[in-house]
């Protein structure tokens, strides 16, 4: 199973945030956590909004939990409301259940980490965390529903 290096999480964070950019998008909180859910690397730009960082982090952390891109975690939240509830205790209210966290995995297809991004829609924070995961070689898992 490969490893999650600090330098790909900076790779990641570093381009969802130059993908926002030229995609004229709000401002962004990027964090990338490993297959522990331990963070290794994040970044909020000027001018965001509060907490976007924390946001980030639940969409990263939420598809690390449920083994699945946060888009189709929000499909379960949807279909399964109660169990997301419960789920969200578990972790200690740190679930975020909308599209814009993804699962990075390597080429054998295993998780090797997830990245969360927040500030913008939730369509274009998916676009700017799938771009910083293909940027740092690896495949992102927005888990679509």
């Amino acid at each position: 199973m490969s490893e999650l290096k600090l330098e790909a999480a900076q790779t990641i964070v570093s381009t969802a945030l130059k993908e926002a950019r030229a995609r004229n998008m709000k401002p962004l909180g990027v964090v990338v956590l490993d297959a522990r859910g331990a963070l290794k690397a994040a970044a909020v730009e000027d001018k965001s909004a509060l907490k976007r960082a924390e946001i980030a982090q639940g969409k990263a952390y939420g598809s690390l939990a449920m083994g699945m891109g946060s888009r189709g975690v929000e499909a379960r939240a949807k279909e399964r409301p109660h169990f997301m509830n419960a789920l969200s205790h578990v972790v200690g209210g740190t679930l975020i259940p909308v599209p814009g966290g993804a699962l990075i995995k390597d080429s054998a297809g295993n998780v090797i980490g997830a990245v969360g991004v927040s500030g913008d829609t939730s369509d274009n924070d998916e676009i700017a965390a799938l771009a910083g995961i293909k940027a740092a070689g690896f495949t992102g898992d927005p888990g679509a529903a």
